[in-house]
Order: structure tokens, then C-alpha cells, then sequence
């Protein structure tokens, strides 16, 4: 077996050499087309030109920020947006769901669907005026409250109303994952307040910062798609003091607490994996190439880390767990999540099988030394797996490992900006998280008590059963 692990990761390692000595020779080729590509670019300008008067029936009132309403882009990205909301209900929902027992199966499925309602009325009532509209490099202004001022036929590319709910179904997956740290022992009305004051505290400044107008790393030049340290980073650290916080589940190390329904589970998987075309495909806010390859790479890492976390479990364990393969390929999607849209596929091969690795060795070994109770892996998973996209999109974002950077490119001085914002993220996310967590402690209280957790959340908080026994 452990010949069966090397032969796999050598050539792993064969395929993204190759890779990048192919790119280098087809250096030469692609300057030699160029005259004739910038030539086609004429005409097709011309023909642009003539498209662009067809987009929208009155580009007059299509402006918005000083755009073109295209229908192609506005069409791509209503259908991504849908596919970031199923990544949460249902498919985070059963994800999650199927890895808890049985008596807490409800309780999960009603921590993600109640978010995805209490950020819904957050983005409306300021989460997006704060986190992407003009203001300070650390958070936006107030001219979007309720959405104040908004024409629905304005926008760059898209509709300024689409954008608004593109990117609100990113607030609402965001604190959903981080259920998946304290599910089965926290009350459902601390995870209400948490989530609700986290968003504002947390989500909300790092978005505006990464994405938003003058933000302070976007104008550093930091890279970040889709999420890697909006979302994966800012949920994973918030994971692992929550975790820590409320305490291990009750007999936890003493007592087997598998799995309930590994079917449901990858269904839910299954449901993240498609959805994540429209996370990671739809982060350019448009219907082109950039976003095709953005998907592209995203199936190539997550194909990767679920090879590279089964091998490691099949050599380890005898066996190639189900469990050990869905997680792998999550993994490689959160790494990748910052990366798609500056790498290409060698840069995806290598970040998904560093990811699988690192992300195994997080969930596996050093939760188990130091015995926190991070009951779904979304540290070791998400927030190690955003770490780890982060970074190394600094090194597979030039052009000799195929990326998309041109030759002026310093891996150097980028690795520098992400490392920056990796761990700048994680500092204020941790300090604000505990902080969070303490005053919640004081007040509510976050952890439910002893019988409740022994009955499980499903009778204790709401009342109700998943099964008929």
C-alpha cells in the first residue's frame, strides 16, 4: 500500500512538472500568434461594438457606474448565484446532517436554513451597503441601506441588484459552515446571536477590505476570487474558538459518535461540489473565459485532494473510507477558492494535492494530539484549506507553472501581500470571535445543559424528531 501511495504522489508530481515545462514551451508559440490575435481584435472590436447596442433594450437606463447591461453575464450569474444558495440549503444542510447522530440531525438542518433567513434581512438592512459600497479602506458607507437608492436597471455587466444577491448568498454560507465546529452542544439562540453579530463584526469589514471599493488589501493587490479569505479563513478560525469555547461534546474520545447517515452526506457533497462552479465560476461576474477556467480548476483540485485523502486513509487504515473521500474533495475546493482565478490546471493539480495532505494531517493528527473538538473538521478543512489556497496561489499564479500572470509577475512580493492577508485576517477573526463568544457566555449562554445534550438538540431545542422510532 504505501508503494501504492508513492507511485500516486510521484505522479502527481510527474503531471505538474510536465505541465509546467509544457506551458514554458508554449511561450515561444503564443508570442508568435500575438500579431494575428491583436489584428482578429480589431474587427472584433468593430463587431463588440455592434453587439453591445443589442444587449439591452434601453442602454440608457442599463447604465449604472458607467456600464452596459450585457445579458449574457446577467443570465450566467443569476444562475450562479442559485448555485451558491443550493451550496448551503440543501447542500451544506446534508453535508452536515448526515455527520452528526441521529438525535441532532434537525438541529443542523435548522441552524443552516434559519442563517440563510437572518443574513438574507443582514444584507438587506446594511451588510451590503458596509461591505461593498465607497467609504474607509476597512468598511464601506451607508448609501445602500435597505437597499436606498437602488435602480434595478443600473449596473456595470450586471444589474447592481444581481450583484446584491450574488454575493449575499457568500454571507450566508459563511457563518453556516462555522455550525459545523459546535453542532450538538451549543444553544440555537447563542448560534442566532453569533452568527448575526459576527457577519457585522467579522464578515463584513474583511469582505469590504478584500473586495470592496478602496479596500485596504484589495488596493495591496491581493488575490482572492472567491472567497478564500472572505470566507474559508474567516470561518475557519471563528470554527476553532467556538470549538474550544463551548468544550467537547459530551463523551467525546470516550464514545463512538459516527456518523448517522454517510448517504446523506455525500448527497450534500455531492450538491457543494456543482455548486461551487457558481462560487468559484461566478466570481468574475461574467459569462468568459476567465470563469470557464475558474471552473476548470476547480474540478481538477477537488478531484486531486479526494485522491490524496483516500490514499492516505487506504494506506493508513487498510481500507479507503467514503467519509475520508467526500472530505478530501471539500478540501480541495476550499483551497482552490482563492486560487481559481489566477491559476490553471498544473497550478490545480499541485494545490489540491497539497491540500488533500495538509488538510488530512490537520483533521486527523493535530486535532487528535491537542483534542479539541472540532466536531466536522471545518478548521482543519475550511480554514487550513483556505490557508493553504491563499498562499500558494502567490507561486502558481505565474506563468511558468501555467497561471495567469504575465512576466512582469514577483512570486516574492505576492506571497508577501497573501501571507499578510492570511494571517492579518486570522488575527482580527480570532480577537473579535473570542470576544464574541465571551459576551455571549455572560449573557445567553452558549452551551445547552447536560440532559439536553444527552436527550439531543432535536427534542431539546425544537420540539421534534428526524425519525419515527
Amino acid at each position: 500500500m504505501r508503494r501504492i501511495l508513492t507511485g500516486m504522489l510521484v505522479a502527481l508530481a510527474v503531471c505538474a512538472w510536465s505541465g509546467a515545462a509544457f506551458g514554458q514551451s508554449n511561450q515561444g508559440a503564443e508570442e508568435g500568434v500575438a500579431n494575428a490575435a491583436e489584428m482578429a481584435e480589431v474587427d472584433a472590436g468593430e463587431v463588440d461594438a455592434s453587439a453591445d447596442e443589442t444587449t439591452v433594450q434601453n442602454p440608457d437606463e442599463a447604465r449604472g457606474g458607467g456600464g452596459v447591461i450585457d445579458k449574457a453575464d446577467t443570465a450566467w450569474i443569476m444562475a450562479a448565484t442559485a448555485l451558491v444558495l443550493f451550496m448551503t440549503i440543501p447542500g451544506l444542510s446534508l453535508f452536515y446532517g448526515g455527520l452528526v447522530r441521529s438525535k441532532n440531525v434537525l438541529s443542523v438542518l435548522m441552524h443552516c436554513f434559519f442563517i440563510t433567513c437572518v443574513m438574507t434581512i443582514f444584507w438587506l438592512v446594511c451588510g451590503y451597503s458596509l461591505a461593498l459600497t465607497e467609504g474607509c479602506p476597512f468598511i464601506g458607507g451607508l448609501d445602500r441601506v435597505f437597499l436606498k437608492g437602488l435602480d434595478p436597471n443600473a449596473g456595470d455587466g450586471i444589474p447592481e441588484s444581481l450583484l446584491f444577491m450574488f454575493q449575499m448568498t457568500f454571507v450566508i454560507i459563511t457563518p453556516a459552515l462555522i455550525v459545523g465546529a459546535f453542532c450538538e452542544r451549543m444553544k440555537f439562540s447563542a448560534v442566532v446571536v453569533f452568527s448575526l453579530v459576527w457577519a457585522l463584526l467579522v464578515y463584513v469589514p474583511v469582505c469590504h477590505m478584500v473586495w470592496g471599493p478602496g479596500g485596504w488589501l484589495l488596493e495591496k493587490g491581493v488575490i482572492d476570487l472567491a472567497g478564500g479569505i472572505v470566507v474559508h479563513i474567516t470561518a475557519g478560525i471563528a470554527a476553532l474558538v467556538l470549538c474550544i469555547k463551548v468544550g467537547p461534546r459530551k463523551g467525546h474520545l470516550k464514545e463512538k459518535m459516527a456518523p448517522h447517515n454517510l448517504p446523506m452526506c455525500v448527497m450534500g457533497t455531492g450538491m457543494l461540489w456543482v455548486g461551487w462552479f457558481g462560487f468559484n465560476g461566478g466570481s468574475d461576474l461574467g459569462a468568459n473565459p476567465d470563469g470557464v477556467m475558474a471552473m476548470l480548476v476547480t474540478q481538477v483540485s477537488a478531484a486531486t485532494a479526494a485522491i490524496v485523502w483516500t490514499a492516505i486513509e487506504w494506506i493508513k487504515n487498510g481500507k479507503p473510507s467514503v467519509l475520508g473521500g467526500v472530505t478530501g474533495a471539500i478540501a480541495g475546493l476550499a483551497a482552490i477558492t482563492p486560487a481559481s482565478g489566477e491559476v490553471g490546471p498544473v497550478g490545480a493539480l499541485c494545490i489540491g494535492s497539497i491540500s488533500g495532505f495538509v488538510c488530512w494531517y490537520f483533521s486527523v493528527v493535530l486535532k487528535s494530539r491537542f483534542g479539541y473538538d472540532d466536531s466536522l473538521d471545518v478548521f482543519g478543512v475550511h480554514g487550513v484549506g483556505g490557508f493553504v489556497g491563499t498562499i500558494l496561489v502567490a507561486v502558481f499564479a505565474a506563468g511558468q507553472f501555467g497561471g495567469m500572470m504575465g512576466a512582469d509577475y514577483s512570486v516574492a512580493s505576492q506571497l508577501g501581500i497573501q501571507t499578510l492577508a492570511a494571517f492579518g485576517v486570522a488575527g482580527y477573526t480570532l480577537i473579535i470571535s473570542l470576544a464574541l463568544a465571551a459576551a455571549i457566555e455572560k449573557t445567553i449562554g452558549l452551551r445547552v445543559d447536560e440532559n439536553d445534550e444527552r436527550e439531543g438538540l432535536d427534542v431539546a431545542n425544537h420540539g421534534e424528531q428526524a425519525y419515527s422510532s
